[in-house]
């Protein structure tokens, strides 16, 4: 009776953990797939092992665990990823110990049923939380239709999967929300396949809905403050244009800082002035997080940017706009070498 007292509680104990990482996923962040899988893991969690002396063995008034809950604080939660964190671990915890409780019950079968379920939590887990990462590499491009010589993003993108670039920043500013997001899910699918790290600008909801690697933001977007509590396993990348705001963007821990604009630029109205191929110098002796140098880099002066500190540059015009884009990342790898 003692040990279906512990059943019975850890079965309460990882199907309200689900449900509470369910409905993040359902109402946050409207993931269909995941919210689905852990519907039918809560189900299976309650259909497993079941027999009526479950009930019968509850002893709510007696369980001095609700007198020591009640009397602790090592349960407070300040964000979203705090929550989920907290009821993963409550999830992994009470599967194990349903699982070895079973065992000395003569429920071998029902048991492994309970493993199965905490290995897949298991990899749930690293799915959601895993924070992930900007890649170490040189050419950061961005896409803008507007340049593209009547390409669409979808067919650039492409051709710079193609050409082996690791990042597609997707930066689209006066379309509607419909179609970018339609755009952003078929770039997702090309960048997911080929392990491409795809990052979209300015728009979270966007990001979140395609589930993107990231998002980047100006100084005068929503404060990165709120995108991590929104996308805590989100790579985030903030625009920088002078020190104090490089520093600031460590101690708010921006994942990577734009570094620029490096030159004049077309690309972009109203840039906040910056000391440019100095800032950067700055920059690349200074702060230890990655960073990317942007504006107004061509093939023509990628040389001089990397002089003064730069080893990854985005770039949205020089490489959309070119007849060849595959013969243009490869010239200018070439220079780079």
């Amino acid at each position: 009776m003692e040990v279906l007292r512990i059943i019975d509680a850890n079965i309460n104990r990882v199907s309200e953990g689900l449900r509470v990482i369910e409905d993040i996923q359902r109402f946050i962040f409207n993931n269909e797939e995941i919210s689905k899988k852990l519907r039918e893991m809560r189900h299976l969690v309650r259909k497993g092992f079941y027999c009526k002396e479950l009930l019968e063995s509850r002893n709510v008034i007696g369980d001095i665990g609700v007198t020591i809950s009640k009397n602790s604080l090592l349960d407070q939660k300040h964000s979203l990823e705090d929550l989920l964190i907290s009821n993963f671990k409550r999830v992994e915890e009470g599967l194990r110990s349903i699982e070895e409780s079973l065992k000395i019950i003569d429920h071998y079968k029902e048991s492994k049923i309970y493993e199965n379920i905490r290995f897949q939590v298991y990899d749930l887990e690293i799915m959601l939380l895993a924070k992930k990462n900007i890649p170490k590499t040189d050419i950061y491009a961005i896409l803008g239709e507007e340049f593209s010589k009547s390409r669409s993003n979808i067919e650039v993108a492409k051709e710079l999967i193609e050409a082996d670039v690791k990042i597609i920043q997707y930066r689209e500013k006066d379309k509607s929300k419909k179609k970018k997001y339609e755009e952003c899910k078929a770039i997702r699918a090309l960048t997911k396949e080929k392990g491409v790290t795809f990052i979209v600008n300015d728009d979270i909801s966007i990001a979140l809905a395609v589930k993107a690697d990231g998002i980047h933001i100006g100084q005068d977007d929503m404060p990165i403050e709120e995108v991590k509590r929104l996308a805590p396993n989100m790579i985030i990348g903030l625009s920088t244009h002078n020190e104090s705001q490089a520093k600031l963007a460590i101690e708010k821990e921006a994942d990577y800082i734009g570094v620029g604009s490096i030159f004049n630029t077309t690309t972009k109205e109203n840039v906040e002035k910056s000391e440019g191929l100095n800032y950067l110098k700055w920059v690349s002796e200074n702060i230890s997080i990655p960073y990317v140098a942007i504006g107004g880099i061509k093939e023509e002066n990628i040389i001089s940017v990397k002089d003064y500190g730069g080893y990854c540059f985005a770039m949205i015009s020089e490489i959309t706009g070119a007849e060849n884009i595959k013969g243009k990342i490869k010239s200018i790898r070439s220079k780079l070498r």
